[in-house]
């Protein structure tokens, strides 16, 4: 297979590119670097069956490039991703989780792509739910720009499936972790805690430490992501956690754990807009993709964990 992976320098989208080179697969790596790190691709620059491609969803002539490259599945991570920033510039977010993923579904229509596995977010379309673990049944109730614009992303992807053919699956991440994941910012706990548990700074949760998220690993969501690009899921939505919910604290004593630090963070007030609950009824994805999750939170800790060591002894 020929595939062509944006946002490919992402924590997820480089995984994916070594998890489809490993596999066999001839790759083109797409990113513009507004997120993504070079340094997640460059072990990658002798590799024959790689190329690069510095490019933006938003600007870039994409029907050019899909057309010199000729991929036959195109797996779309590239995604304005903070959603915080999504609420401050929403016209922003939507240029590109929109505007960029409609541009990308209209040069793949026209160059012969076979199918696009396009990235929403499970842990953000639902809002507030009612039921958990959460299927993908429950109505999206988005909460902020960001989670508007990946269901958008859904529907007008759908909307290219019924009228041109361009076939298409959307995979729906719970909290994804793991190696590479970015420290900084306020995303990506996971990974703020380990760095700042290695550094010996002190570590914040917000609230009473009571919130539940769905930790998935990065490799299982990689998998998720291998799978949806067959035949199976056509125009379907694939919720992909672990169906088990962590709480914050839970979260830092795991962490902690893993660190061999002390277990005493800082406790801040919420941050509002923060869900309570959030996780995702994984059935469907067992289903019809024949889906599982592998890998536990302590394993996929202690992955993470060493990952941020190695990075900072170098």
């Amino acid at each position: 297979m020929r595939a062509l992976v944006t946002g490919a320098a992402g924590f997820i989208g480089s995984t994916l590119v070594d998890r489809l080179l490993a596999d066999g697969h001839s790759v083109v790596s797409l990113d513009n670097f507004a997120s993504g790190k070079a340094r997640n691709l460059e072990h990658l620059a002798d590799n024959p069956d790689h190329t690069f491609v510095e490019a933006d969803i938003v600007t870039s002539d994409l029907e050019a490039i899909l057309d010199e490259h000729r991929p036959e599945v195109v797996f779309h991570l590239a995604a304005q991703i903070d959603v915080r920033h999504s609420v401050a510039e929403p016209q922003f977010d939507a240029s590109v989780n929109v505007i960029g993923t409609v541009r990308l579904a209209e040069a793949a229509r026209r160059t012969g792509v076979r199918k696009v596995v396009h990235t929403s977010s499970g842990g953000s379309i639902y809002g507030t739910p009612d039921q958990f673990p959460t299927p993908e049944t429950a109505p999206t109730d988005p909460a902020s720009p960001y989670a508007a614009g990946k269901v958008a992303g859904e529907i007008y992807l759908n909307t290219f499936r019924h009228l041109y053919g361009l076939d298409c699956s959307h995979i729906a991440p719970a909290n994804v972790y793991g190696p590479r994941q970015d420290p900084h910012g306020e995303a990506g706990v996971v990974a703020i805690f380990a760095q700042a548990l290695l550094s010996g700074k002190p570590t914040k949760v917000f609230g009473d430490g009571g919130k539940t998220r769905d930790y998935v690993f990065v490799d299982d969501v990689v998998d998720a992501f291998v799978k949806a690009s067959g035949e199976a899921g056509s125009a379907q939505r694939f919720n992909i956690g672990t169906g088990i919910e962590t709480s914050d604290r839970q979260l830092h004593t795991a962490l902690a754990k893993a660190v061999g630090g002390p277990d005493d963070p800082d406790f801040h007030p919420d941050r509002l807009g923060d869900l309570r609950r959030s996780c995702l009824d994984i059935s469907s994805a067992a289903e019809v993709l024949g889906w599982h999750p592998q890998v536990e939170l302590e394993e996929g800790v202690r992955r993470t964990v060493e990952f941020f060591r190695h990075a900072q002894t170098g």
